[in-house]
């Protein structure tokens, strides 16, 4: 440990996740972190590893480091589970602290919702779980980097490059091949809150349904998505697009971002009553992220 040099966290801030808050940092280097008690208390544990485990920048978290999650952690995810060691601006000499980068918080809820999909958790872990689901749908609509950017003012000096690599993160050079990723349920609850006849997914939908759905997701994922989508897949001459904006998302980062989204924005469906009702709730839920839509002032009828 004594060969890693410890780095300075320029910038230092917190972020609000639903109840919780969780003090970050930005090092030196760019590495966005968040400090290892604001993590734990995050996903519901305590605020100190147990039994001392975890302060070792040599072993994976404590939280993940389970015989029950293991088929759930790949290589990558335990290496980057690892803590950073760091000293905070100001700090004197020889005070350090440990923190996890910003990017595992997802992750590591993923295991978790993941395991309690596939009933692997056992009860206590069943606790961690519901916390990480509260998690998950509080960062469904901007990436943890653009979070953590905002809360320390990081992004006052981020330069364009650094921008494009959140987007890189999200979005595929080269579109996917095909997978359905919207469930019917989606727009099964859509048509209902417009007061539309419902007749499957086998009859095309209005125009203005693809609207609402940059609206309602795109819009509320990641800083500049929608805009880069619309850039890399824009309409042609006859105003159609060669493949579905869901198709650029990458599949580490853009497609469970999608996922969770869609999971939380289909629970305000189902609670709401109304249309107007339903996106006031989502506003609250998933603010819209500096996006400029080009929604009509009037629907067009949906044919009987």
């Amino acid at each position: 440990m004594s060969a890693n040099k410890v780095q300075r966290a320029t910038h230092v801030g917190e972020i609000r996740i639903g109840l919780a808050t969780i003090p970050c940092a930005v090092l030196e280097d760019g590495t966005r972190v968040l400090t290892q008690r604001g993590f734990l208390q995050a996903i519901g544990r305590s605020g100190q590893p147990t039994s001392g485990k975890g302060s070792s920048i040599e072993r994976m978290a404590p939280f993940l480091d389970l015989p029950n999650l293991k088929p759930y952690i790949d290589n990558d995810l335990e290496r980057s589970s690892m803590p950073i060691l760091f000293r905070g601006p100001g700090a004197p000499k020889g005070a350090t602290a440990f923190g996890y980068r910003a990017e595992l918080l997802p992750k590591v809820c993923e295991v978790y919702l993941q395991a309690r999909d596939d009933d692997k958790l056992t009860k206590v872990q069943e606790r961690f779980a519901s916390a990480c689901d509260l998690i998950m749908r509080g960062l469904a609509h901007v990436g943890i980097v653009a979070l953590v950017d905002e809360a320390t003012g990081y992004q006052e000096i981020r330069d364009r490059e650094a921008l494009q690599n959140i987007l890189d993160r999200f979005l595929r050079q080269e579109f996917a091949k095909w997978a359905k990723r919207f469930p019917d349920n989606f727009y099964r609850e859509l048509f209902r809150l417009r007061g539309w006849q419902w007749r499957g997914m086998k009859v095309n939908r209005p125009s203005i349904v693809g609207h609402y759905t940059n609206d309602i997701v795109y819009a509320r994922l990641a800083p500049g998505v929608l805009d880069e989508l619309r850039r890399v897949n824009p309409k042609d001459e006859q105003g159609r697009r060669e493949s579905k904006h869901h198709q650029w998302l990458t599949d580490d980062v853009g497609h469970p971002a999608l996922q969770a989204h869609l999971t939380g924005v289909q629970a305000i469906m189902r609670g709401a009553t109304s249309w107007d009702g339903f996106m006031r709730m989502l506003q609250r839920a998933y603010p819209k992220i500096n996006t400029n839509l080009d929604l009509p002032l009037e629907d067009p009828e949906e044919p009987n």
